[in-house]
């Protein structure tokens, strides 16, 4: 099986400037970054402020482990599967740490077949965004120490400097450092610290400025330190906020590169959310909203952190408000928040499994108390059982209004990642984005069902859910297709007698995964069974 590095290294890229064609972009909307990325021009989001908002979709997880949920890979593989549905997608992701990519997380690019390309820029220096954020921050240190150098006019006390230096780097031996030390010119001798370059308030600021002006305002606001009376001293104050401004000038505006599939992806900003709000910038979103119809980003950490911060904080500040939540679970993670050790999660712990699931059931209770509806997803690693895959599956379905999509379809659609994909957008467009259908006695209403290879395993997961719209009483006419082996049959056969609802029931087969996704685009609603 070929790495993330080598699948995206040999990625087929096409060069930016078709990919912004696709959103009706030309040179002009452009700055180019060479061939593969680019620079949206203020021009342009000026010119797109009238067009009429797409559907946000907010993709988060449950609490973050050192097994890896795979929030990036989901949001990546769904803004690629909405494309493949024909969709007008657009992925709007934060940009990575140097920090994390050199240490033991490694990069954010996604993984797989669900990557945003180049991966290497994107991981590295990118655009430079990161390097002039740095440099604006260490801009306003110099300015607070040299203003306290030459005189102290504002009576800063030098016990009391909240402003710390940064660097995008892991490098613990900077956290708690001494500075001004030497002669009389080197400075006042003081405590001082460095954060890494996403902790910086300017990246927090940065990403949640509109423009410019707004940009400013925000920057010349911000505390830096204490007076000798113990009132607040801005960096406005200090006369930093139009040389930090002027460094930020391009830093301020989103980026556009790609996927492996081609769909766009604006990339821009990367606080981190337990320091800040954690969500790629306000300007890179709303611009996605004014470009396509379906807009998928994701916010850092778990739903608990960085979900709760893109709601309670991006939102507000920036007038969002999301049409769904995609909520990433792994089994693996589950029993790992039940209690077993990283090293034995790939042995079959159903007891764990259901002590660690009350962490998903915390995730789906608090997002749920926005009024915003929530899919869960389950993405898949290699090593799970059967009875694993089998409690997961009904724990959602018990405890969610939509159904549990799984990535147990790779097997029988011979297809890893993406029609997994396609089964997740669908269960968003349909059963989230659509208006709720109430079908007359003369409508029909399309269940889709996909049978996994061990069709016993997997027909109480479809009964149930035949069951409960045949008692909602809201359901006239039944039209009941089974993709998937044909061996199941008899098994749902035997299952419509019981129900008296034989008479509704197709069978379709074993499909390739564009075949599938026909079915799938006419569903009413989808029941994903688990293998």
């Amino acid at each position: 099986m070929k790495t993330d590095i080598e699948i995206a290294q040999e990625a087929q890229l096409l060069p930016i400037t078709e990919v912004a064609k696709a959103l009706d972009m030309t040179m002009d909307d452009l700055e180019l970054y060479g061939k593969y990325k680019a620079k949206i021009s203020d021009e342009y989001l000026k010119k797109i402020e009238g067009n009429k908002d797409g559907k946000l979709i907010l993709v988060t997880a449950i609490n973050p482990t050192p097994a890896g949920e795979g929030k990036t890979t989901t949001s990546v593989g769904l803004g690629q599967a909405f494309g493949k549905l024909g969709k007008k997608a657009v992925i709007a992701l934060r940009e990575p740490s140097l920090g994390p990519c050199f240490g033991i997380k490694g990069g954010a690019a996604g993984g797989g077949m669900a990557q945003v390309v180049p991966m290497e820029d994107l991981n590295l220096h990118f655009t430079g965004d990161f390097h002039a954020i740095t440099s604006a921050n260490n801009l306003c240190a110099a300015l607070l120490d040299n203003h306290i150098q030459q005189g102290n006019e504002l009576g800063i006390d030098t016990r009391q400097v909240i402003w710390k230096r940064c660097l995008d780097m892991n490098d613990r031996v900077l956290r708690n450092v001494v500075v001004g030390m030497g002669n009389k010119m080197d400075g006042f001798v003081r405590e001082d610290h460095f954060v890494i370059t996403v902790a910086s308030e300017i990246m927090a600021v940065l990403c949640l400025a509109d423009d410019m002006e707004d940009l400013k305002r925000r920057l010349d606001r911000m505390v830096v330190a204490y007076n000798y009376a113990g009132e607040p001293v801005t960096a406005g104050q200090i006369k930093a906020t139009g040389a930090m401004a002027a460094l930020l000038k391009d830093a301020i505006k989103p980026n556009l590169i790609q996927t492996l599939e081609h769909t766009p992806a604006i990339v821009h900003g990367g606080p981190f959310a337990n320091i800040a709000h954690g969500c790629n910038s306000v300007r890179a979103t709303k611009a996605a909203m004014k470009m396509a119809d379906y807009v998928v980003t994701e916010a850092g950490f778990g739903a608990d952190l960085g979900a709760e911060k893109f709601f309670d904080i991006k939102c507000v500040q920036a007038g969002l408000k999301p049409d769904a939540v995609v909520l990433v679970a792994t089994i693996r993670a589950l029993k790992y928040n039940g209690g077993v050790a990283k090293k034995d999660l790939n042995t079959e712990n159903l007891d764990a499994l259901k002590k660690g699931i009350v962490n998903l059931e915390k995730h789906i209770e608090n997002l749920q108390k926005y009024g915003i509806p929530v899919v869960v997803t389950e993405h898949a690693f290699r090593h799970f059982s059967n009875p694993e895959a089998k409690e997961f599956v009904d724990f959602v379905m018990e405890n969610t209004r939509f159904t549990c999509v799984s990535e147990y379809l790779r097997t029988m659609l011979k297809e890893k990642h993406n029609i997994s994909a396609e089964v997740l957008a669908n269960v968003v467009d349909t059963s989230v984005f659509s208006k709720p259908k109430k079908p007359c006695n003369d409508e029909v209403f399309r269940l889709v069902t996909v049978s996994a290879l061990r069709p016993g395993k997997c027909v109480d997961d479809t009964i149930k859910a035949l069951r409960m719209l045949r008692d909602s009483g809201e359901i006239g006419e039944f039209e009941f297709t089974v993709v998937g082996n044909g061996e199941a049959e008899h098994i749902y056969r035997q299952a419509m007698d019981d129900l008296n609802m034989n008479d509704v029931v197709h069978f379709v087969g074993r499909k390739t995964p564009e075949e599938a996704s026909e079915y799938l685009s006419r569903a009413d609603a989808l029941v994903i069974a688990s293998n």
